[in-house]
């Protein structure tokens, strides 16, 4: 048997969902990178779902949201156009835009990176002098350079010496040449671009702020990490998140966008199986027996608990049959809590075998090795049933879900039975009211019944 080992994926990157981000850009979730895949999705959500959700928002066409008629074009049209000007590729789809983006701030994290090692080595300068540049103090030259262009009229170009001496009580002069050299490409906070070139009449670098397009010599600068963060945050509302994306035609397509991205926010949990029998198979030191062990219990009153999964055991090769149950004892002890106070008693397919024989004699006629014993103690299993109590509760939602997928939930005050609040009108940031009837028992009148013992307050 497998074993099953799950997660909860609240990832964040960038401040943003990554489990969304991530199964649109690559296809399946980040945990999807070790071996994990689809588990349970909240509110019922199935396989199929999950990966239909993935295709669909995955596959939008830009053209969606370029295409506004006659509209005054928005900021989320310019930022497309501009990003599919800077590719080499064709940005056709969600996916491609996305993944573009991120491209970009993997690139522009490495080169602030390479910046930053070359600042450190500056800083020490010819003389040996340490000079005490910060990332702050380079910022704040940037930013006296980024005003001292914006105060120029027209496309007019200033000289390397001109900007150089407007800027020259700033910061020593070290830092004002550093700053320089690296000039052109930045770009300002309202999106105009410093482009530089050589001046082909005096042999000097010359500098101007252009709107955000192809610079002179045909180069697109690629913006800053801090553009591309900002725009990939923009982005991520206006075209993923469910409850900001923006508005477009035709409306059944962004009904269908919207609840592919809820679907997907929806999976949390993920699965991986590891399988005791491909361990097996691996063996290859003679010293050790690597064997499967499956228990049972004898008290079957204990209830209708269900069989772990077999354990993976290591013993020694000259290892018996009492060591066996000691060895099975502690794995099932270490691994289960309902099974803490476990012992293992009889092997079941080796009754009546002596304690002092070896086991690896036994283990040619019989794989995997079933061990029977009980759990000790006064209340045995009684005390853990799963992972929600002893208490017994019912949940039955009308979007499908039969048991706890760790959504908030609220029980009817008339049958008990449990529903998501999300799925009954209730908003996730809203309390939950004091008392509740499911619409079924409203239905079929069993609330007359329970009038005189609260204030029923119905949610559709």
């Amino acid at each position: 048997m497998n074993r099953k080992v799950s997660v909860m994926d609240v990832s964040k990157k960038y401040g943003l969902e990554y489990r969304l981000l991530h199964a649109i850009t690559k296809g399946h979730p980040w945990y999807g990178v070790w071996g994990y895949e689809f588990g349970a999705g909240s509110f019922a959500l199935t396989l199929d779902a999950y990966k239909m959700a993935v295709e669909t928002l995955s596959n939008l066409p830009l053209t969606l949201f370029l295409s506004q008629g006659r509209k005054p074009r928005t900021r989320l049209q310019d930022l497309i156009s501009f990003y599919q000007s800077l590719s080499e590729g064709d940005l056709v789809n969600t996916r491609d835009l996305f993944c573009f983006l991120l491209s970009l701030l993997h690139d522009s994290h490495k080169s602030t990176m390479r910046d930053k090692d070359a600042l450190k080595k500056c800083r020490s300068s010819a003389l040996g002098v340490l000079c005490a540049w910060t990332v702050n103090d380079i910022e704040k030259v940037e930013q006296a350079m980024f005003r001292v262009l914006q105060a120029v009229t027209g496309s007019n170009w200033v000289s390397w010496r001109a900007l150089r001496g407007a800027v020259c009580k700033v910061a020593p002069s070290e830092l004002l040449d550093y700053c320089l050299k690296d000039l052109g490409g930045k770009m300002t906070a309202d999106g105009m671009v410093v482009h530089a070139r050589c001046n082909p009449d005096t042999g000097s670098f010359e500098y101007r702020l252009d709107p955000r397009s192809v610079s002179s010599n045909g180069v697109v600068p690629s913006p800053s990490e801090e553009h591309l963060l900002r725009d990939l945050k923009f982005f991520y509302e206006s075209i993923l998140h469910p409850q900001t994306m923006v508005s477009y035609g035709p409306p059944p397509k962004r009904d269908l966008a919207i609840s592919s991205a809820s679907k997907l926010l929806d999976c949390k949990q993920f699965l991986k199986d590891y399988n005791p029998a491909a361990t097996l198979t691996k063996n290859e030191h003679q010293s050790t027996i690597c064997l499967s062990c499956q228990v049972e219990l004898f008290d079957e009153s204990e209830g209708n608990i269900t069989a772990p999964p077999a354990e993976l055991l290591i013993l020694p090769s000259n290892a018996t049959i009492s060591d066996l149950k000691q060895e099975a004892s502690k794995a099932f002890q270490e691994v289960y809590l309902v099974f803490k106070r476990f012992q293992a008693e009889e092997l079941l397919d080796f009754r009546g075998v002596d304690e002092s024989h070896q086991v690896k004699p036994l283990l040619e006629t019989v794989k995997p090795i079933r061990v029977r014993g009980r759990c000790l103690g006064k209340n045995g299993l009684n005390k853990f049933r799963m992972e929600r109590g002893v208490e017994r509760w019912t949940v039955d939602c009308r979007c499908g879900a039969k048991d706890d997928d760790g959504e908030r939930m609220l029980a009817c005050d008339v049958c008990g039975v449990w529903q998501h609040t999300r799925c009954v009108g209730i908003n996730d940031f809203d309390a939950v009211p004091r008392s509740f009837v499911c619409h079924r028992c409203l239905g079929h009148g069993q609330m007359m019944k329970s009038m005189g013992q609260f204030e029923v307050e119905p949610v559709a």
